[in-house]
């Protein structure tokens, strides 16, 4: 394991310095190799060279790459004001050692490819973080960190597996149920995502007429993105996935509104609209997120497309005549892997992946139950991702984690709102 510093740059108030780590693919197995993990330091400028506290930020998704700061302002704001802010590419994600479909076709099969992704999950992500801390840091010197969604559910993992390397917890949205299998988080996931519709549907009631002409059309027509990729009508459900955040309601409405033009065939979908749907889809560009979106749930089981299967169960999902077309959220679905085309060369992997039950415990309740480090979580209550009543369950699982239950927000409070959020976990988890 080493690390060196690579760039400082300078942005109005703020000083950046980019981290390279190389650490263990396999911290069981080191001599399996070793891959790049890259870090962003962030300092007010003029306290660049001031001894200060460090807090680490954990990115949602899973697989998807820390904020790039563009101005000093937020909940970075608030954190600079007393931290020194470690924005980490958690493994597989961003600059470090990116795994996505170009750079696992080295790999000589499927089989190789699953393997490799096996340890890309919160318990090797905590791992890293251990690792660059002692680098970093210092060996005794512990660190606060901030778990935005998936990123809390890392730093639950991080009470349970490595508690002396941290000062204090704040979680936003992000408790992870401890012990509950895939098929419990997605038949409540589902039910919110239901609940979600029904609020669309009554703020923009024209939208039913139009989402049902546009599935229509779907069933009708082969129509293509601009990628290339057909675009079937469950494909265009997906865009349900923004209805979790404060602004999804627009972003989708908005889009809608321009779907349709009149053409030389007469009235068909829009280019804007095609491309609109892409740019509202990351699945293809965030490969780890469809691999291991419900791995991340698994312990000592394999998830056998959880999403998939529970759907059955919710039958308003698939479209009928004479009713709404609902929306589904941030379910994976094994067809995904051969209807976008940049998934496709995973599809094999994938199906190991789904079918693998070794999945190592994440959480540890009699450690988390003993917890002496200082916590607070902000619980969103409509989250449409992270179950409110698992994450109070979770919450009362752990040892002097005080909780914030709030409608104030959606999922993305931590970007809407996060100066406000973090100053108030911070008091919090200070004993405010």
């Amino acid at each position: 394991m080493n690390h060196r510093h690579l760039h400082t740059h300078r942005l109005p108030g703020l000083v950046l310095r980019s981290h390279e780590f190389q650490l263990p693919l396999d911290y069981a197995d080191p001599d399996r190799g070793e891959i790049t993990v890259y870090a962003r330091e962030v300092v007010a400028a003029g306290h660049e060279d001031k001894e200060l506290p460090w807090l680490l930020f954990l990115q949602g998704g899973p697989g998807f790459g820390a904020p790039r700061p563009l101005e000093n302002q937020g909940w970075l704001k608030r954190a600079l004001a007393e931290f020194r802010v470690l924005l980490l590419d958690q493994r597989g994600t961003g600059l470090s050692s990116p795994a996505t479909a170009q750079t696992l076709a080295r790999l000589a099969t499927a089989r190789e490819q699953a393997d490799y992704l096996r340890h890309f999950r919160a318990d090797a992500i905590v791992r890293d973080a251990e690792a660059i801390r002692r680098m970093l840091v210092g060996e005794d010197r512990p660190w606060s960190v901030l778990g935005q969604s998936f990123g809390g559910f890392c730093a639950v993992h991080y009470l349970s597996a490595a508690a002396e390397g941290l000062r204090e917890v704040l979680i936003t949205g992000g408790l992870p149920p401890l012990e509950r299998p895939p098929d419990h988080v997605y038949r409540a996931t589902y039910r919110r995502v239901l609940e979600m519709n029904r609020r669309y549907y009554d703020r923009y009631p024209e939208d039913v007429a139009r989402v049902q002409e546009i599935v229509a059309h779907l069933q009708r027509e082969e129509v293509r993105l601009p990628t290339g990729d057909r675009l079937p009508p469950r494909r265009f459900q997906q865009l349900g996935i923004a209805f979790g955040s404060s602004t999804g309601f627009e972003e989708v409405h908005y889009l809608l509104e321009q779907a349709f033009v009149a053409g030389r065939q007469g009235r068909e979908l829009s280019y804007p609209f095609l491309r609109g749907v892409e740019n509202a889809q990351s699945f293809d560009t965030n490969p780890i997120y469809a691999i291991l979106h419900e791995a991340i749930y698994c312990q000592h089981q394999a998830s056998r497309w959880s999403a998939q299967r529970v759907r059955r169960e919710f039958p308003d999902f698939e479209p009928a005549a004479g009713r709404p077309v609902y929306f589904t959220g941030e379910m994976v679905y094994p067809w995904m892997f051969e209807e976008y085309g940049a998934l496709r060369p995973l599809r094999e992997a994938a199906e190991i992946l789904a079918g693998y039950e070794g999945w190592p415990q994440l959480y540890d309740v009699a450690t988390l139950r003993a917890n002496r480090v200082p916590c607070a979580a902000v619980i969103y209550y409509d989250d449409m991702y992270v179950e409110r009543e698992f994450s109070e369950e979770t919450a009362r699982q752990i040892r002097g984690m005080r909780i914030w239950v709030t409608n104030e927000y959606q999922h993305n409070g931590l970007r809407a709102d996060g100066e406000r959020i973090l100053e108030r976990l911070l008091a919090m988890a200070r004993g405010g």
